[in-house]
């Protein structure tokens, strides 16, 4: 301070200006040659490109979304099947810190085999010193089974004397995200959407005033989809439901109001941001087609399932921090964590305790939603938002074309392109192109499992009512489950025969000839659950013999450098065949494959290659069934 004014500090005047040509020069000398399009350049699953460096974006302005200096909704999940502790915990959550509560009924979309009974007097006792009028925001998660839970919630408001336009209901009424999850439905669309309109009017003439039908996303970002495939599901939907809301008498304003959005957060954290604000620039464009002025509409967000892990599942707090911060920079009004334990079980009151607060430090400790769209005016997120955009509107288009979601689904049009960029997702993983920490990579052979509630999953009784509809039901899948599934099979293992699977790693030369890829070895293998048994070295390759010989293993592993294994690789691969080894090689074998080959070496095992098939084969030849 300098007489009272503050003085100005510049940064960065003692320094030229410099512009992308002359950061293009020095990125250009520190590849070295290297392709900059290979190093630095990625795109999206959508065939977005994303470049390394964006100027500010000129003239962009904030996304009309959640009220800017406000704070999301702090949703908590209540699932537990016993209405009574169901109770216990909702009021435990909303006595610290959450102030909205979602619904999860057994069948649900995403109920992890667990979730509520749609009874009336499990709604009864599940509401127990529940005050409906308070504020708290209720958010219904139902299956086609369990859709009568939202009827027993309206009673109930009525039986207790509360006004119901001063409870904040989402009743998520979704019939069309029912049918893509199941692949059936006692009706087809044309009989389906008067029942739901009628549904939608019938709460909505009550008197509840939260929005009722709920365009959901998640069906398609569980099974593998990309984000512009989940964005323009959720807008095809929202459209249907538009449609059906007008042809049963409701006037347009109306019936856009009874419509909000859900979708799926995950870490990968611009993607997500991006994604949240597309989301309502996609439907304002749907309200400006149908003469009616764009305003802010509500979207829901809930971390992603297919980015949680059963292994190391304490990454998953990691991961749940990401997606909420990310979903709450893009403008979601509220906001479903889902527990970290929630892969392994009925999670306890510890992991949904993370759960809450997790957000509450992100809500009060960092104040993220303080800002309104802190995003805007960002070169990267406005480029991806707007390339979303495009991607999801074409893909809108291409559903209308075919009539409309809920023909797109029967024709099984939308599932099938899930499925090409589902299968691009397992092959990136497959490889530890997209790296899976705790899982595919830097995996803890030795880790504690984390605790779940001792709650048996929920069966619920199989329809007796054929189907009238059928289509191919979109999966719901985590990308760790391959992984997992090999990590399973050596648990097993090691629970019968008292050892897990092995492979011994046959270091050649020094210490810093093989340390790179020993490390590397042990990583690959332990992925699948393969215990590495390494060394600091050997002073010759009858030492190296003799160590195999006492370590019972069948598979061993090469490790060196690139000038050791064109000394020696050859030789010892020969000697640990005669031992009656299965020979694998980390690294790329370039000139000298052939030679190692006619050595004896099976594998090869570097960065790029199909890790899991390369396990599984491991597996098979270590005898784990």
């Amino acid at each position: 301070m300098t007489d009272g004014k503050t003085d100005e500090l510049s940064l960065a005047t003692e320094f030229p200006p410099t512009g992308q040509a002359e950061w293009r020069k020095l990125v250009d000398a520190a590849l070295k040659g290297a392709s900059f399009e290979k190093k630095l350049v990625t795109q999206t699953y959508d065939g977005i490109r994303v470049e390394p460096l964006y100027p500010r974006a000129v003239g962009a302005t904030p996304v009309a979304g959640r009220t800017p200096g406000t704070a999301w909704t702090l949703m908590q999940r209540v699932d537990h099947p016993d209405p009574a502790e169901a109770n216990k915990q909702a009021l435990d959550d909303l006595m610290n810190g959450a102030n909205g509560l979602t619904l999860i009924f057994a069948g649900s979309l995403n109920a992890n085999g667990y979730g509520l009974d749609s009874s009336p007097a499990a709604m009864e006792r599940l509401f127990k010193d529940i005050v409906l009028d308070a504020g708290i925001t209720i958010d219904f998660n139902v299956g086609q089974a369990t859709r009568v839970a939202i009827q027993h919630f309206a009673a109930l408001v009525k039986a207790r004397g509360v006004d119901p336009a001063a409870v904040e209901l989402r009743a998520a009424l979704n019939p069309i995200g029912g049918f893509a999850a199941s692949g059936t439905s006692p009706r087809p669309w044309s009989e389906l959407s008067a029942t739901f309109a009628k549904m939608v009017g019938d709460l909505a003439g009550q008197g509840f005033k939260g929005s009722l039908a709920v365009a959901d996303g998640r069906v398609i970002h569980n099974a593998g989809g990309s984000e512009a495939q989940e964005l323009s599901f959720a807008v095809a939907s929202a459209v249907e439901y538009l449609r059906a809301l007008e042809a049963s008498g409701m006037p347009l304003d109306k019936a856009r109001d009874m419509i909000y959005f859900r979708l799926a957060a995950d870490a990968d954290e611009f993607i997500t941001i991006a994604k949240f604000r597309a989301i309502r620039k996609l439907w304002a464009r749907v309200e400006a087609a149908c003469g009616l002025t764009p305003k802010p509409t509500y979207v829901a967000a809930e971390t992603a399932w297919r980015m949680m892990t059963k292994r190391d599942a304490d990454v998953n707090m990691l991961r749940m921090t990401l997606a909420v911060a990310a979903a709450g920079l893009g403008g979601a009004d509220s906001i479903a964590a889902i527990p970290h334990t929630a892969p392994l079980g009925l999670p306890d009151a510890f992991a949904r305790r993370v759960a809450r607060n997790t957000q509450l430090i992100l809500l009060e400790e960092s104040n993220l939603a303080k800002v309104g769209d802190p995003a805007a005016g960002a070169g990267a997120i406005e480029d991806i938002t707007s390339k979303f955009c495009a991607s999801a509107w074409t893909q809108f288009q291409e559903i209308e074309a075919a009539g409309g979601l809920w023909a797109a689904l029967e024709k099984k049009l939308v599932q099938q392109k899930v499925a090409i960029v589902r299968a691009e997702h397992q092959k990136a993983i497959a490889r530890r192109k997209d790296a899976i920490t705790g899982t595919s990579d830097y995996p803890n052979l030795t880790e504690k499992t984390a605790s779940v509630l001792k709650v048996s999953p929920v069966t619920l009784p199989k329809d007796q009512v054929t189907p009238a509809v059928t289509t191919e039901a979109l999966p719901r899948i985590r990308f760790a489950e391959p992984f997992e599934t090999l990590r399973d099979a050596s648990d097993r293992m090691l629970t019968t025969k008292g050892m897990r699977p092995k492979v011994f790693l046959a270091v050649l030369g020094r210490l810093p000839d093989f340390t790179a890829r020993a490390m590397f070895a042990k990583n690959f293998y332990e992925a699948g659950g393969i215990e590495a048994q390494g060394s600091d070295g050997y002073k010759d390759q009858a030492e190296m013999l003799a160590a195999f010989k006492a370590s019972g293993a069948k598979l061993a592993c090469l490790c060196s450098s690139d000038k050791v294994y064109a000394e020696q690789a050859a030789d010892v691969a020969k000697a640990l065949v005669a031992a009656g080894a299965t020979v694998h090689l980390a690294g790329r074998p370039g000139e000298i494959e052939a030679a190692l080959q006619e050595a004896g070496v099976k594998t090869f095992v570097f960065m790029g290659c199909d890790v899991v098939a390369t396990l599984q084969a491991a597996h098979d030849i270590l005898g784990v069934k």
